[in-house]
Formats: structure tokens, sequence, C-alpha cells
């Protein structure tokens, strides 16, 4: 894990959930970890970790993920046991 995927781990779990995190940095630290991101019909995407899995669509037309998928991804990194 480089230092741009550790910014975005501790951005994931900042507290209040921030929804200015780009959502393509947010698949970088997903392969980073080992995971899989599969590309869905349109801009769905199914990301597969650990034996987790996580479905969402690329926000568009910004880049941002929002914060419901913030948090969504948290909760998946908490599960598998990934920390900040």
């Amino acid at each position: 894990m480089n230092a741009k995927h550790r910014k975005t781990l501790i951005a994931l779990f900042a507290r209040p959930t921030l929804a200015s995190i780009p959502f393509s940095d947010i698949e970088s630290l997903i392969e980073a970890l080992g995971g899989r991101i599969e590309e869905r019909e349109g801009s769905r995407i199914k990301a597969d970790l650990k034996g987790e899995q996580w479905r969402a669509h690329r926000p568009h037309p910004g880049k941002e993920a929002k914060r419901y998928q913030v948090e969504e991804i948290r909760e998946l990194l908490e599960r598998i046991g990934v920390k900040s």
C-alpha cells in the first residue's frame, strides 16, 4: 500500500463522513488490499475483497463518492479487519 492508498484509508475512516473522496481512489485502495473490481452494466461495479462483496454505482457527472458509499466501504473494511 502506497502513501496515496494510506491517505484514502484515513479519509474513509474520518468522522464526520467525507463526501469529497474520489471514487477512483476507493477502487484503487480495494485493489491494493488484494481485492478485485468487476465491471457491471452501465456505471455499476462489484468489488470482491477477502470474501466480502460491495456493489455500487460510479458517481456521475461528478467523481466523488457519496457519503453513503463511503460509509458502506468503511463498514466493509471494518468487517475484514482493516483499521485506519
